[in-house]
Order: structure tokens, then sequence, then C-alpha cells
């Protein structure tokens, strides 16, 4: 850790779109930042359109932060 990085210790950030693209990275980085996150994800098709609703994605990313040494949850709720 740099003298000047920015920490999240003791907070918990919901990322709404975390199970891939941006909102995986944004997860990923604040988790190994110390924050606590909430890796939300409804499961829809790449285009934005919906279609099959699958946990698989946001499942995932935990995962992947869990390994890390993170602490993470999944949420596939609607954000409307």
């Amino acid at each position: 850790m740099s003298a000047g990085e920015l920490r999240f210790d003791g907070k918990v950030a919901v990322i709404t779109g975390a199970g891939g693209g941006l909102g995986r990275i944004y997860a990923k980085l604040l988790a190994a930042r110390g924050a606590a996150v909430v890796v939300n994800d409804l499961g829809g098709d790449l285009k934005g359109t919906g279609g099959v609703h699958s946990s698989r994605a946001a499942d995932a990313v935990v995962a992947e932060i869990v390994k890390a040494g993170g602490r993470a949850v999944a949420g596939y709720h609607s954000v409307e």
C-alpha cells in the first residue's frame, strides 16, 4: 500500500452491474482497498435487454473477492 492510497476500511460499497465490465473492476478495486462489497447484478445479457437472469456473474465476482481475502456478498435486485 502506498502512503497516498485511498482506503475504504470499515465502509460498505454497493456496486450495481458488478457482475462484469467496469462494475466488476470497481468492485474488486474497492474490496482490495478494504471495503466490504455488495456485488449487485441482475444477470441479464450483455446488451442490457434483460434476457435470462442468472446469479452466476455476481457469484463469480464474490468468489474472486473472497479468494483474494476480501469481504463480499452477492445481490440480484433491481435498483429501479
